[in-house]
């Protein structure tokens, strides 16, 4: 290039710039100031960005065949107990580590507790809340805490029917699963 060109090449780049300058300084010029949206303006979102997919209303919402009342709800699949007041209002939630054995779903009712024992595992476990009575094996199925705090998957070649959790839930459900406490299973 000869030094013509390269000087309409420069004055068309400073146009552009000055060009591009104006438009920016003309957009803000005109755009709303931040106080008067009450917020600071936020990017407008893209034609192309696909819409985020709707999540659960409430991830750990209490399954809604669990029946009414109060009630202990458990589910094996999930792996989840829910304690449900008579409001059904914001019922305390937590996950388990379910047993080898499961009950078949239905309603139970609470039959017998112990403060602590040894689990058909061999383990010191405490607040033991047993509600059913698996057909056929004959294994005693309820929820309870190790004294240790552990919570280890239990061994598969082993027929158990203790549905463990932490101590604090262990604690929450000694307080609220008294005898004859209904005890719903559901898948």
């Amino acid at each position: 290039m000869g030094r013509s060109s390269s000087g309409i090449v420069a004055g068309l780049t400073a146009a552009a710039l000055a060009a591009v300058g104006f438009l920016g300084y003309q957009a803000s010029a005109t755009a709303p100031p931040p106080s008067a949206q009450g917020a600071a303006p936020s990017a407008a979102p893209s034609a192309e960005a696909p819409a985020p997919a709707p999540g659960p209303a409430k991830p750990n919402a209490v399954p809604a065949d669990s029946g009414t009342g109060t009630r202990v709800v458990y589910s094996a699949a999930l792996k989840r107990v829910w304690l449900v007041t008579e409001d059904g209002k914001e019922p305390r939630t937590f996950t388990v580590v379910p047993s080898t054995v499961h009950p078949k779903p239905g309603t139970y009712l609470v039959n017998s507790r112990s403060n602590a024992v040894t689990g058909s595992d061999g383990v010191p476990v405490e607040h033991v809340v047993r509600f059913a009575t698996a057909e056929g094996s004959g294994v005693v199925i309820g929820f309870s805490a190790r004294t240790d705090g552990k919570l280890p998957e239990p061994d598969p070649t082993r027929k158990t029917g203790g549905i463990r959790m932490t101590r604090a839930d262990g604690d929450a459900m000694w307080a609220f699963a008294t005898i004859n406490s209904k005890v719903v299973v559901v898948p």
